[in-house]
């Protein structure tokens, strides 16, 4: 395994599928990309490339097979000096949110992460049904999701409030820091241990930049004043992978106004483990939680033992995404219907005597 593929984040598995690449292809991790334009970090340093063929036809098929920062690939160096992406290597996770625009495609915000930070500032007071929205999100991609409260530095509550957000965040460690003043920056700093990289999630304003800058101990991101407010102003514009100089990978993403949730299963039962193993113990196994007798969830929200809060919180995520899944069932169904008429049409042309 090469050092400088390593101190990308390169992982086993990746490392071995690369020994099955023929030589003449380069591989390389995409740090950032720009409408049909990718930088890549290769072994030799960063590189300009653009789609090939055989990948547009890819993405043509899925737009999520698209490269996205984080993804591990292969490019080819021409004699004219153009460079090509020509595959993207499996990915081991990904983040992947409903697009802003109510499609049922998945829009992927990153690839092979190990752990996301959801970054959320101290202040003004966090929004918990927002971190447990995150939350579903990070646990659908596959990678350890982490609560990182920032702007410690601004409350005299601090460990108070990571407590509260600790109930809503069952199964992931919740860190309270300060970019200012350095407290808790340790503990950031240790999930990106092994050369692990660390994706950053939250909203505009949360910290996200400050966070990079003082993980990397040099101004790397533009950050901005607070706001009167107490809230911070956008600065990221657009995804980017940072290598930092003591080792590890940060992903920054621009603040995420829009979280959908698309088709999350898995992930929604890992954020609402309680509620999940409640719905387990109800008498119907169809149990909508709302009127059905010895219903386990409704008895939980009158002992109080269940907050009604989190109740209605984990209502609104499983509903939304119901939807999201029977929209792109219908979609998918859709999809299929055109790719049988076409198939039927151009067998029907090959029947047709010669003239």
């Amino acid at each position: 395994m090469s050092a400088t593929l390593q101190a990308l984040g390169l992982d086993a598995s990746t490392a071995e599928f690369l020994q099955s690449v023929p030589e003449e292809l380069v591989p390389g991790r995409v740090a950032r990309v720009d409408k049909g334009l990718a930088t890549v970090f290769t072994e030799d340093g960063p590189v300009r490339a653009s789609w090939s063929s055989s990948l547009l036809a890819e993405i043509a098929a899925d737009p999520q097979a698209g490269p996205c920062t984080g993804d591990w690939v292969v490019l080819r160096f021409w004699p004219d000096d153009r460079i090509t992406l020509e595959s993207v290597l499996p990915r081991r996770t990904t983040i992947v949110r409903a697009e802003v625009g109510g499609s049922s495609r998945g829009q992927v915000l990153a690839a092979n992460v190990d752990v996301i930070a959801i970054v959320v500032g101290l202040h003004p007071e966090p929004n918990i049904g927002r971190i447990e929205r995150f939350l579903a999100l990070a646990w659908e991609s596959g990678a350890r999701p982490v609560v990182v409260l920032t702007k410690a530095d601004l409350v005299g509550d601090a460990d108070a409030l990571a407590e509260d957000v600790a109930l809503a965040a069952p199964g992931a460690d919740v860190l309270v820091c300060s970019a200012t003043t350095g407290v808790g920056l340790d503990d950031v700093r240790a999930l990106l241990d092994g050369d692990a990289t660390l994706a950053l999630l939250g909203s505009s304003g949360a910290g996200k930049s400050s966070l990079v800058n003082a993980l990397a101990g040099v101004e790397l991101l533009d950050v901005q004043e607070i706001r009167e407010d107490g809230k911070g102003r956008h600065t990221s514009v657009r995804r980017e992978l940072i290598v930092l100089p003591a080792g590890g990978v940060v992903i920054d993403t621009p603040g995420l106004r829009g979280i959908g949730l698309q088709e999350s299963g898995e992930g929604l039962a890992a954020a609402f483990p309680d509620i999940t193993a409640l719905a387990a113990e109800c008498k119907f196994k169809d149990c909508s939680h709302v009127m059905e007798p010895d219903c386990a969830v409704r008895a939980a929200l009158e002992d109080g033992s269940l907050p009604y809060r989190r109740y209605e919180s984990w209502v609104k995520l499983r509903r939304e995404a119901a939807y999201m899944a029977r929209r792109a069932d219908v979609r998918l169904r859709a999809q299929a219907k055109k790719d049988w008429a076409r198939a039927s049409k151009s067998y029907r042309k090959d029947l047709k005597p010669r003239p």
